[in-house]
């Protein structure tokens, strides 16, 4: 931002002296790429900041200058109106910075009041754990904020929205001056991002300085003081929110204007079931399900958080226990086999993508290849290398992946770019029968997300059966031909494509009856 802009920010909320966070001319590359170009910017005490920017815009890597997780190889930063000079996450912890990533971190081995005091461990006179006292500090904590949680859980045991509301309530309740929340409300559902936003509120109100990147419009314009947009790695914008409106906005990120973000949907003629699901049971569930999916159609799963859309998903692709009969194209798949499932046409793209659907430390070539590589090696068991070189080329052209080198760790890519590798893999070899997609645009920008919502309907249009479960009520709405709304592990109705509105969603997804349940 330029320095006018600074100050009339700074004269306009707080006194004179009231900088959190100051940048000047921060600069970073990997691989050969830039990612931050001389970002100069100031965020006061008691503000909330929203970085608004595509994917790759080079927001994660400010956040990670900011809590000592990299140094900067040109500028200065000051916190509180210190210079920085040692770059490391305990000292960034030390002077009051606290970050929650969009790719959580906890530890699952270890049960939730650890993880939400770990670092504020409570020891005896003969060095041992105050294991209860602890406990109840842990409940108490999580009913302040509405959490209903059992603190001896393992963490293992949470699901993405409850282990996102865990990592956000350690982080908030170190006294912590100044927090950086990465897409924080990505895996939440309303009600927990209501409960988010009080928090928010109440760490304001005591004088904290939020970073909090977002790509949901309604969410900058209720919680957000000032939007800093990124584009290309710099600061190209930066103004109080109430002066800024959506298209600005979207148009200063992506550099254009997105008329259309979703296509029109279409359904290829004459195509039968792809997906028949007969009475599938989930382990841990007592309802089952029975529906199908045709060629071409796209099929979302609505309901709230913990609904058993993801479990479902799993059980189909055959990574999660169940009961029942699954069959595509008519023919029988044996429940547990996700080799199985891959080898018959069927791909997912899950939820948590570090966790399941790239590996962050492998290049981009051996990420799309991996699931094929049968089909690149030779009768002497050697790799075709310049196969593998030139349909990887192809599909990361067809599915618009920004990138170096084909040699390029994913981990370096935006989480945007990350998803795209995740689906593009299922595309090296041709065509899946089924297309299974969990939650495929958290945390990704809207310029990402138009591409991606494109890219799914073409696949449709070819022939592709889809099953999308989303918790982005204008997404499935706009993306899905019928909607089927997921309760306890159960099917509570079933949505037409003239009859998909919010409310009649959240209708069948709490319970309660409608014209249009079935």
């Amino acid at each position: 931002m330029s320095g006018a802009v600074g100050a009339e920010i700074a004269g306009a909320a707080m006194p004179a002296g009231a900088i959190a966070i100051d940048c000047a001319a921060l600069s970073k590359s990997y691989d050969g790429v830039i990612v931050l170009r001389d970002i100069s910017a100031r965020f006061e005490r008691g503000t909330v900041n929203v970085l608004a920017g595509e994917n790759g815009a080079g927001k994660s890597t400010l956040f990670k200058i900011i809590s000592g997780q990299v140094r900067p190889d040109n500028g200065t930063l000051e916190l509180f109106g210190e210079p920085v000079r040692r770059f490391d996450a305990s000292h960034a912890q030390s002077l009051g910075v606290s970050i929650i990533p969009q790719e959580l971190a906890p530890i699952p081995d270890m049960r939730v009041w650890q993880n939400l005091l770990v670092g504020r461990e409570k020891v005896g006179a003969l060095g041992l754990l105050r294991r209860r006292e602890m406990i109840d500090e842990a409940a108490r904590e999580m009913e302040a904020v509405g959490l209903s949680i059992d603190p001896t859980a393992p963490m293992r045991s949470l699901n993405v929205a409850a282990t996102q509301m865990i990592e956000i309530l350690k982080a908030t309740s170190r006294q912590a001056r100044i927090i950086l929340m990465d897409e924080p409300s990505s895996s939440l559902s309303s009600r927990e991002t209501e409960q988010l936003f009080r928090v928010i509120r109440r760490l304001r109100n005591d004088g904290a300085c939020i970073l909090y990147t977002s790509h949901r419009m309604e969410e900058i314009e209720e919680i957000s003081d000032t939007v800093a947009i990124m584009r290309d790695g710099a600061i190209i914008r930066h103004a109080p929110t109430s002066t800024l409106t959506e298209s600005q906005i979207v148009a200063d990120m992506v550099g254009r204007e997105i008329t259309e973000l979703f296509p029109d949907r279409t359904i290829r003629g004459g195509g039968g079931p792809v997906l028949e699901v007969e009475n599938l049971r989930v382990a841990g569930y007592d309802s089952s399900v029975s529906f199908s999916v045709r060629e071409g159609e796209i099929l979302g799963l609505g309901g709230l958080v913990g609904a058993g859309r993801s479990e479902m998903l799993e059980a189909i692709f055959g990574t999660r226990p169940a009961t029942g009969t699954v069959r595509l194209d008519g023919e029988p798949i044996v429940l547990g086999r996700p080799a199985q499932s891959i080898r018959r046409g069927i791909a997912m793209v899950p939820e948590d993508r570090k966790q399941a659907g790239v590996l962050t430390s492998l290049s981009i070539l051996d990420n799309v290849t991996l699931p094929h590589l049968d089909g690149f090696t030779g009768a002497g068991g050697l790799l075709d290398t310049a196969q593998r070189r030139t349909r990887a080329l192809d599909v990361l052209g067809r599915t618009r992946v920004a990138y170096a080198s084909l040699n390029q760790k994913v981990g370096h890519l935006s989480g945007g770019n990350q998803q795209k590798v995740a689906l593009a893999r299922w595309l090296v070899t041709g065509m899946p029968r089924l297309l299974i997609l969990d939650e495929p645009t958290r945390g990704i920008d809207v310029g990402a997300r138009s591409e991606l919502y494109r890219l799914i309907n073409d696949l449709a249009a070819q022939g592709v059966a889809v099953l999308l479960a989303s918790s982005d009520m204008p997404e499935l709405i706009n993306l899905s031909h019928r909607v089927l709304v997921i309760r306890g592990g159960g099917i509570t109705g079933e949505l037409g494509r003239h009859e998909l509105q919010q409310e009649a969603i959240l209708r069948l997804a709490m319970g309660r009856t409608t014209d249009a349940s079935r």
